[in-house]
């Protein structure tokens, strides 16, 4: 496979996500230092600007924190202990939002500026009722990737309430996996409905919960701030060439099956043979782009995921376990389990 490019990462989040695991491991009695100089997260490295952790590594130090507390639940308590914040420039901004409807808008808008996934990104959708806060689907869930989604749902409740610096209601709060063993955690947490098996990660926000509004908002600081995320917003997606583009467009499909040229061409609002001719033009072709996708995210899963093959099979829509087991021997010039074997060996 041709690497000139950047291979697609699976994701990373900022730093500052690690400070709500250290009070969760705090609030529970222990100390989180030999934790942090375990996974190289000392203070150093958590005062860089900027400084990201990658999205496997970051699931690995959470696991790592609910063996140490041995409770199954911290998800829970790392969401509580989420502050604004943490968020960096964007949580900055919505703390000053005029109301929890503009905070939730700002906190998902400016995702990209402290996290991104290529599984998908956060979303505020909003209708005559109230709003949907919905977190994307990480399936299949295990012991290393649970606690990330109730930390996310219960973090953006603590966001939202330090901005109107009250407690809010949730109508619903909705979460993909099955109950869990610790479900009664999320009564004595949460004081709304819990529904586990459903089709979405996501919290229902009434109209009156949107409208709350921020005893400390600063009309002219709010939108000094917004500049600056809209500037880094932008600067970050035109660092993106077209090849990029497309691969980031292709991945979170692959689950689904091979996304065709032409919904790529749509999702980037241009003719098709626009699209065409202009990958030629940088030495590459769609077919080309879906297998180099293919692979990165393979190498990646089986590197620094405990993903089994069949469940990489699923995420990445081959028909068959042996049909991905072909393919990436075609692409690495070895199969699957000498690629990890490799990986271990290092």
């Amino acid at each position: 496979m041709n690497t000139a490019r950047q291979s697609i990462r699976l994701g990373d989040l900022s730093v500052g996500f690690v400070h709500s695991i250290v009070a969760a491991i705090t609030q529970h009695g222990h100390d989180a230092n030999a934790l942090l100089e375990r996974f190289d997260l000392g203070p150093e490295r958590l005062a860089q600007p900027q400084a990201r952790l990658s999205i496997p590594r970051y699931m690995r130090l959470g696991h790592a924190a609910i063996q140490l507390t041995n409770n199954p639940a911290l998800g829970l308590v790392i969401g509580e202990q989420s502050l604004l914040n943490q968020l960096g420039l964007a949580g900055v901004t919505a703390a000053q939002a005029p109301s929890v409807r503009a905070a939730a808008r700002c906190i998902s808008h400016f995702e990209p500026l402290y996290a991104q996934n290529y599984r998908g990104a956060s979303q505020f959708i909003e209708d005559n009722q109230g709003a949907w806060f919905s977190f994307y689907s990480i399936a299949p869930y295990n012991a290393y990737n649970c606690f990330v989604v109730e930390s996310v749902l219960l973090g953006w409740i603590s966001h939202l309430e330090q901005v109107c610096q009250h407690s809010i209601e949730i109508e619903l709060l909705q979460i993909e996996f099955p109950e869990p063993s610790y479900a009664d955690a999320f009564s004595q947490q949460l004081n709304c409905p819990v529904e586990f098996g459903a089709d979405h990660n996501r919290i229902r926000l009434s109209q009156k919960t949107l409208a709350q509004l921020n005893p400390q908002h600063c009309a002219s600081t709010w939108h000094a701030l917004l500049q600056l995320c809209e500037e880094q917003l932008a600067l970050k997606t035109r660092s993106y060439s077209l090849v990029e583009q497309v691969s980031k467009l292709i991945a979170p499909l692959l689950k689904n099956g091979e996304p065709s040229i032409e919904q790529i061409a749509q999702r980037l609002q241009i003719p098709t043979w626009t699209l065409r001719r202009k990958l030629a033009a940088q030495g590459t072709q769609f077919r080309q782009l879906i297998n180099q996708t293919r692979f990165d995210l393979a190498s990646s899963y089986i590197r620094d995921t405990d993903l089994t093959f069949g469940e990489i099979t699923w995420l990445l829509g081959f028909s068959s376990p042996e049909a991905f087991q072909r393919a990436f021997k075609r692409w690495a010039k070895q199969t699957p389990g000498e690629f990890r074997k490799s990986m271990l060996q290092r």
